[in-house]
């Protein structure tokens, strides 16, 4: 056989495509794998959380009960509402109580495109991630939900009253404790993207106008009210994390330069 240029080019196109698609399977095993270690982590959390349900619901339910009027309580109006939204509630809950090993295997699915040195931040990633995404959940429960609450029973009166409905206070519940902890991620996110080369402190301080825009309309969507004052207890504490995370990304810049100093 004769082997020209017209043979092996043809070859090697071929054994290139059989790479990349070798490269893509063996990506995408990965990703299933760690997906279902995620999910069977959520569903033991899932089970415990369960477990404790009806402290859970008490706990959740003390900033709606600290406002309603005297004889109010939450209704269900059928018969299987309460049993869902106990099911949505626990799921929510095996969501934080799951989160260090999701994080992690976020982590472990992006580390080996990092360097050697960089893969020691897996600890202190899983560590953080997990502290902001609860913190942030906490601080809506703590500081947010009152006030919000507060203002939207406000409405009632003689004329109007207030009956929540049990899965409509839930869902937005939820929402509103799943929004906090993924909006407090934002130094871990921002971090990353400076792990990977995407951003520098430069840039972060550059566009730092447009992250205030971005922020409070995160903030309007986030936060139940339309009144000023809960906008702003939500983008307070994201501006504080994203002022952080400009030195976070300023400071490991300057360790990978040293780095490849030394080097």
């Amino acid at each position: 056989m004769n082997f020209n240029k017209e043979t092996i080019l043809p070859a090697y196109c071929l054994l290139f495509a059989v790479q990349e698609k070798t490269g893509l399977a063996e990506h995408l095993i990965e990703l299933r794998r760690r997906l279902i270690i995620c999910f069977v982590a959520v569903c033991i959390g899932f089970g415990i959380c369960y477990v404790f349900i009806e402290p859970i619901f008490a706990m959740l339910s003390k900033p709606l009960e600290a406002v309603l009027p005297s004889g109010t309580s939450l209704i269900f109006t059928s018969y299987p509402e309460a049993f869902f939204t106990y099911l949505k509630l626990a799921l929510t809950c095996g969501i934080f109580v799951g989160s260090p090993v999701i994080l992690y295997q976020i982590w472990a699915f992006v580390a080996p495109g990092l360097y050697e040195h960089e893969k020691r931040w897996t600890l202190p990633f899983v560590v953080c991630s997990s502290f902001l995404f609860v913190g942030g959940a906490i601080f809506g429960y703590i500081v947010v939900f009152p006030t919000a609450f507060k203002f939207l029973a406000g409405y009632s009166g003689e004329s109007l009253r207030l009956l929540p409905n049990v899965s409509e206070y839930f869902t937005l519940t939820i929402r509103l404790l799943l929004g906090f902890g993924v909006a407090f991620e934002l130094p871990v996110f921002i971090v990353f993207l400076g792990l990977i080369g995407l951003l520098d402190a430069h840039i972060l301080r550059k566009y730092r106008k447009y992250a205030i825009l971005i922020v409070f309309l995160v903030a309007a969507i986030l936060t139940p009210t339309p009144d000023v004052i809960n906008q702003v207890l939500m983008a307070g504490p994201l501006l504080l994390l994203y002022e952080f995370s400009i030195f976070l990304v300023w400071l490991l810049r300057a360790k990978r330069r040293k780095n490849l100093i030394s080097e």
